[in-house]
């Protein structure tokens, strides 16, 4: 239905006997416990009254680019009463305005405000840097957003894809471990960094851990080769600009050295490989690697439980 000349965020109307201006009255949102009064557009914006028996305060939908609108509140009674309020607001933006998209905005501090924004529908999408100031200081703002065709929270597949949004996301990382014959290790001279490195990367998104690790392999040294078990699992702590990761150290076999000459470096992310004994990794590995990597081609028949390149032992 084609928007209304005179307030473009309203179905026309303008064929509706008894209508003015092609707006129709504006009837008041209730859920049997809040009730809301919508305000006539002004502008950009549309305000609603919010009434518990008294009023508790009000709800504000500004349109920011077309079809999309940001909600900001202002509310007594508490965070189900606001809760309750925007999931309202929510049904009549999209339903009544026609918008397809709404923002929330909310300092990543404000832990409360956030809880509001999520049970109400919003999914949290990110965090702006620095992106308000705030009595001459730069503040973050964490951004939540709701589509048209989003599944409402109230049904699993809403509610779960809420919760997803807002649970921590670790980086799983998948390395290789090939030995030779003389018992080295095989290691990685990459493009940015001096340390060696064992064969592997980041596991992407939606990808078990073994395929990524065969992916990374075909693509870094045109081989994928089996993986036989795994060797160790480790955890490692925030280090130098990257969140902590999980990281699980794949058994890539013993094999001739002469495997080296049919491997075939990128020469991209990959600029040479080479043999490794373990007792020489030092100054040539990072200290996690230095740490963990004699301790697995010691024992490469156990599975090694690591937090930092150090055993679990409690």
């Amino acid at each position: 239905m084609p928007s209304c000349p005179c307030h473009p965020w309203r179905r026309c109307t303008c064929a509706s006997p008894g209508s003015v201006h092609g707006v129709t009255a504006l009837h008041p949102l209730s859920d049997g416990d809040l009730t809301l009064h919508p305000s006539q557009p002004n502008g950009q914006v549309v305000t609603f009254d919010v009434e518990h028996g008294e009023p508790l305060g009000k709800v504000e939908v500004r349109q920011t680019t077309p079809g999309v609108g940001l909600v900001t509140w202002a509310l007594e009674g508490g965070p189900g009463a606001a809760q309750q309020a925007l999931r309202l607001v929510a049904e009549y933006a999209f339903g009544e305005l026609g918008l397809e998209r709404l923002q929330v905005e909310v300092d990543p501090e404000l832990h409360s405000s956030a809880r509001v924004a999520v049970r109400s529908g919003f999914r949290r999408e990110g965090v702006l840097r620095g992106a308000a100031l705030v009595e001459g200081e730069r503040r973050d703002v964490a951004v939540y957003g709701m589509r048209v065709d989003d599944p409402r929270p109230d049904t699993v597949t809403g509610w779960t894809a809420l919760m997803d949004s807002t649970l921590p996301k670790k980086r799983v990382i998948a390395h290789v471990v090939v030995r030779d014959t003389g018992g080295r290790v095989l290691l990685c001279q990459v493009s940015y960094k001096k340390d060696l490195e064992l064969p592997g990367g980041v596991v992407e998104p939606d990808e078990d851990p073994a395929t990524g690790a065969s992916r990374e392999m075909e693509e870094e040294l045109g081989t994928a080769l089996p993986l036989l078990g795994v060797l160790a699992i480790d955890w490692l702590p925030r280090w130098e600009g990257w969140g902590d990761a999980v990281e699980i150290l794949y058994d890539g076999g013993v094999h001739d050295p002469s495997l080296i000459d049919r491997l075939q470096p990128d020469g991209f992310e990959i600029k040479g490989i080479s043999w490794h004994p373990p007792d020489k990794l030092a100054g040539l590995v990072s200290p996690l690697n230095a740490r963990r990597l004699p301790m697995l081609l010691d024992a490469p028949d156990q599975l090694h439980n690591l937090r930092d390149g150090s055993p679990i032992t409690s």
